[in-house]
């Protein structure tokens, strides 16, 4: 091969014909029929031949011999029945080589342009051999099978990028009625986007989402938002986290079906429902749920008798056990849950509405079985004896923390609690208990979107009193279960790495810093110490409509009565497990959705100056917290500015946008 053989080499995917217009070190120098030079090595080569074109006849001329050789060379293709041969020589599978493979289709004097013909020709339709420039294989049924399948999904993309990045056009120009753009066929491309965009890298559908924005001409993912925004895939205030943890957001049909029939079985006859011997009648006591404004569903009541010389205090836990036998469809759906999840804009409940709103709930008036645990404490409020008991109670007063606080100076029953709970307070610090201390921030969304933060002082009367006592109650049946050798899921935790302070007198600042120091607490079948509550023992046993965890420990508090089999140390343990994730995700929601809409209230607010405090610095940026939000952000400060932990600083809000979670601001 020398200067003015005809060659082919193969670029983006196409076969280029070319003329040789020097030779030098195994390099060769071309012109190609698209009139172009190139530089490539001899081991580029598709295929080369004998064929001449003369140098000296100009470079037009060059050019378009070359083009007549192409277009004779793609016209003999049509001559090249692939199939036909694969059909023939499939089931001899070894290689055949150029020349014979030609003559088989070109039996008559082929020359060069016929086995560039058939090398163009292989090399279009991969389907039936593999080939190189020398030499060709059949591919079994089974290998032809599959790349065909593999072939037809991938014209099938090239068809779903093109047609989708097509319709994104038409949907961000608003030149479409929304009914057009959201049509049947075109709901491949609405979920193939929403993958992308909940699950990102994790989508089976991400590169193909992101194909689909690149021919549309967008690079910003996030925009995607706005797309199924426009066409009422999501609202504007889309909770996304709900898609991207695969949070049920209904019942199934049959778990409303048997919660509807529970309710219709246990109404029609509530007195010979509870007729079980085992329950003491606790019904002429005064019982007090005390809760937000906004709670329906609730699951703990308090009552106190002054006896002259002792008090009595009931801590009265709806018996939720009683209504949903383990197994049962309902408990495998609230298993599968594991808590109900609040939120500011909705609560998606562990239960159905029908039992958490009403059956479950210790409404006023209502008759209810519950778990009573009814503690004797002497008049300084230590406590003397307690017992825990199944129980029928009523309940007479459905108050708020906002009633209680402004009972809690008038209300005998309600001071006598507030001391009560203040004492166990007192005591669980001498135990080196961890009392932090930070407000809520409560966010309240109108019909209309309209948002209102408050900051509430969880060191109220009510929130004191409810906290404490439900911390006693939870302490206690630890206590019993325990003693009765029964297992149940404990939470232990270590001693704090470092402590800020002690008692109650830690500062905004130390309060917020004390949570980093302390150790995880650990779900556990034994018994053990919790630093952080200063108690020997604890479990949750107080929100079993809210959380599968307390309703575990109820039934095992229900097994000490004879009302059902206590689970397995090996049946808790799975359980834990089982429920470690979905807690977390439950958590995270929480977290998450909270921080959007306090984000969303301060949009409206840029410009406007807030307190803050320093918590501490990180490389060149300084980590603060908004006390009057709680939610922290970085701060950049010129070099020349020093600022430390503690400091109280001014600054100013500058960029916030609640759906990317970012927030900034700038001091001064």
């Amino acid at each position: 091969m020398g200067s003015g053989n005809v060659v082919e080499y193969i670029d983006q995917q196409k076969i280029l014909c070319a003329v040789v217009l020097e030779v030098k070190n195994q390099r060769l120098r071309l012109l190609t029929e698209n009139n172009r030079e190139v530089k490539l090595s001899v081991n580029r080569l598709s295929h080369k031949c004998k064929t001449q074109i003369d140098l000296s006849a100009g470079r037009n001329s060059m050019v378009k011999s070359l083009k007549e050789i192409a277009g004779l060379r793609k016209e003999l293709i049509n001559h090249v029945d692939i199939k036909g041969l694969w059909e023939v020589l499939n089931t001899e599978q070894e290689w055949i080589d150029l020349a014979t493979m030609t003559e088989f289709c070109f039996p008559d004097n082929p020359s060069c342009d016929h086995e560039s013909a058939v090398i163009r020709a292989f090399f279009k339709n991969r389907l039936y051999f593999k080939f190189n420039p020398d030499g060709f294989f059949p591919n079994s049924e089974e290998q032809v099978t599959m790349i065909f399948a593999r072939e037809k999904e991938d014209a099938r993309k090239k068809l779903i990028i093109t047609e989708g990045a097509s319709w994104i056009k038409s949907v961000l120009n608003g030149n479409v009625p929304l009914p057009k753009l959201f049509t049947e066929e075109k709901a491949e491309l609405v979920d193939i986007l929403k993958s992308a965009y909940l699950f990102e890298k994790e989508s089976k559908h991400y590169e193909l989402g992101k194909a689909m924005l690149a021919k549309a001409g967008i690079n910003d993912f996030s925009r995607v938002f706005q797309i199924l925004e426009k066409i009422d895939v999501f609202d504007k205030n889309e909770n996304i986290d709900i898609y991207k943890y695969n949070i049920s957001t209904t019942f199934p049909d049959q778990v409303i079906k048997e919660a509807s029939e529970l309710v219709d079985r246990k109404s029609a006859s509530p007195e010979n429902d509870f007729s079980d011997i085992k329950r003491i009648d606790l019904t002429k006591l005064s019982l007090m749920t005390i809760d937000g404004q906004a709670t329906i569903d609730f699951d703990d009541a308090l009552s106190i008798e002054d006896r002259g010389d002792h008090y009595r205090l009931g801590i009265h836990i709806v018996d939720v056990g009683h209504f949903i036998p383990k197994g049962s469809v309902i408990d495998g759906e609230a298993f599968k849950r594991a808590s109900s999840i609040y939120m500011p804009d909705r609560k998606i409940s562990m239960l159905p509405a029908h039992l958490a709103e009403n059956l479950c709930s210790l409404k006023v008036g209502e008759l209810r079985p519950a778990i009573s645990t009814m503690i004797k404490l002497t008049p300084a409020a230590n406590i003397i004896d307690y017992e825990i008991i199944p129980s029928l109670v009523k309940v007479k007063h459905q108050l708020s923390y906002y009633d209680v606080n402004l009972l809690a100076e008038k209300d005998k029953a309600i001071v006598i609690l507030r001391d009560i709970a203040a004492k166990y307070r007192e005591s669980r610090l001498s135990s080196g208990a961890v009392h932090i201390s930070l407000p809520d921030i409560n966010v309240w969304i109108d019909e209309d979107d309209s948002i209102t933060v408050n900051k509430i002082d969880r060191e109220s009367p009510a929130r004191m009193l409810v906290a404490e006592l439900m911390i006693m109650g939870n302490w206690l049946s630890a206590r019993f279960l325990a003693d009765h050798k029964i297992p149940a899921i404990f939470r232990t935790q270590p001693d704090p790495r470092e402590r800020l302070y002690r008692g109650e007198e830690g500062t905004l600042f130390q309060n917020y810093m004390q949570r980093r120091y302390l150790s995880r607490f650990i779900l556990n079948t034994e018994p053990k110490r919790h630093s952080g509550l200063g108690l020997d023992f604890y479990v949750t046993a107080t929100s079993p409509i809210r959380k599968y965890f307390d309703l575990v420990t109820q039934r095992q508090l229900r097994s000490a009565f004879g009302m059902g089999k206590a689970y397995t140390r090996k049946e808790i343990d799975k359980i834990t497990m089982s429920l470690q994730q979905p807690m977390s995700n439950v958590s995270r929601i929480q977290q998450r959705r909270n921080r959007y809409w306090i984000l969303k209230y301060l949009e409206k607010k840029i410009g406007q100056k807030e307190e803050a405090v320093v918590l501490y610095k990180r490389r060149d940026r300084y980590q603060i917290l908004l006390p009057e939000y709680m939610i922290e952000c970085d701060l950049s400060v010129p070099g020349s500015i020093a600022l430390k932990p503690k400091d109280l600083i001014q600054v100013t809000l500058q960029h916030v946008n609640a759906r990317k979670n970012s927030f900034s601001v700038f001091m001064g």
